[in-house]
């Protein structure tokens, strides 16, 4: 992978750590992440006018996406609420890593190197290291089948999303117009399953003060991702994407006051390691 497309990458697995964090510390997760998708949607549909509609191969894969998205989402928020967002997140994001390279050569017919497939486990093991510090610092509440249940759900659904965005980008013939599309069907989707737990009038500032910069993160993040799809291979650009955990928790770390262990400075050195092994493979 070139330079530029691992930078882009690791910017948007900033981002997307951002707006998840936002998502998970407000007071209605499900209300702030259906306000995200629909700000995210609103600033991008002006962009359809410089970029036109995606090609008519990609809206099969923009229908997979949406129908996808509208199932990890909830199992994402439902997990959340289970077992909280220091062990959930990293293990949604391990699974998917370890997904996306058998589904990649199944779907894409794309093969990892061996330096690659080291970058992708290196990857993993930094997310399930976060995940194993999260458990046992109990960050969050006790673990029980149901929340491996829908944490499993929500790195099986990631997984699949990932690999029919990168197939739609690239029958699309613009990562923006297709990132904008999707954007635009995730929102209406998520407002329809939504549809009882829409915000009251009084609500609607606290919910705004999340979608906002959230749904500009987002945007920014799923664009810069949809580009690196469209260049590079799948599996090592998701990979570096789902640095996002890592990236949550140095966000926490300066900003949110939370203590930066031992074993988390291990996680986020591994995924420093994995970076030139990604850009080899």
């Amino acid at each position: 992978m070139e330079l530029i497309l691992v930078a882009a990458a690791l910017a948007s697995a900033a981002l997307h750590a951002s707006w998840n964090a936002a998502v998970k510390a407000s007071r209605n997760p499900a209300q702030a992440a259906t306000g995200q998708m629909c700000f995210a949607a609103l600033i991008g549909l002006p962009g359809l006018y410089w970029t036109g509609l995606p090609a008519v191969e990609s809206l099969a894969w923009i229908a997979l996406s949406t129908a996808i998205n509208t199932i990890t989402v909830p199992a994402m928020l439902r997990a959340y609420a289970l077992a909280g967002f220091g062990l959930v997140y990293p293990v949604i994001r391990a699974v998917a890593v370890l997904l996306i390279v058998p589904l990649a050569a199944a779907v894409a017919g794309e093969r990892v190197g061996p330096w690659g497939l080291v970058g992708v486990a290196v990857i993993a093991l930094s997310l399930l290291t976060l995940a194993f510090d999260a458990a046992r610092a109990g960050a969050g509440r006790a673990t029980n089948l149901q929340a491996l249940g829908w944490t499993l759900a929500a790195g099986l659904g990631t997984a699949a999303y990932v690999i029919t965005d990168a197939q739609g980008v690239r029958a699309s013939g613009s990562p923006w117009a297709y990132g904008i599309v999707v954007s635009v069907t995730n929102a209406l989707a998520m407002l329809v399953r939504q549809r009882h737990n829409l915000p009251s009038v009084a609500e609607l500032p606290g919910v705004l003060r999340v979608a906002v910069p959230g749904g500009i993160a987002s945007m920014a993040s799923y664009l810069l991702i949809l580009w690196v799809f469209s260049l590079a291979p799948i599996a090592p650009a998701a990979a570096l994407r789902d640095t996002s955990a890592l990236f949550a928790i140095v966000i926490a770390a300066l900003f949110l006051r939370e203590r930066f262990t031992p074993v988390r400075i291990a996680a986020v050195a591994l995924a420093g390691l994995a970076v030139p092994l990604l850009r080899l493979g």
